[in-house]
């Protein structure tokens, strides 16, 4: 079994340069009528960012948007403890040299 894990942040997630509230606040603009297209042009994002956005973040308040983000990255972080103590589960266990 081989585990790789991006140790450095900039390697394994692009940030965004949009805060939560920025990108919620696009989306209202949108759902107040403004066209895809003039959002893209007057926000600096292609359409396929204002898309991904309105699948993700689609009819959320911008507290829900931060509640969701913090939870993406806790379950991230426990992903990264789980996959360190994996590895080290099977260090020990080739130390041990025992078979399982």
């Amino acid at each position: 079994m081989k585990f790789v894990l991006a140790h450095d942040k900039d390697q394994s997630m692009k940030r965004s340069r949009f805060s939560e509230e920025q990108i919620i606040g696009i989306l209202k603009e949108h759902e107040a009528g403004v066209s895809v297209a003039d959002l893209c042009r007057k926000h600096g994002v292609s359409d396929a960012s204002i898309y991904k956005w309105k699948a993700k973040f689609g009819g959320m308040e911008v507290s829900e948007a931060k509640r969701l983000k913090a939870l993406e990255d806790e379950n991230t972080r426990l992903k990264r403890l789980l996959a360190d103590a994996m590895l080290d589960n099977v260090a020990l266990k080739d130390l041990l040299g025992k078979k399982w």
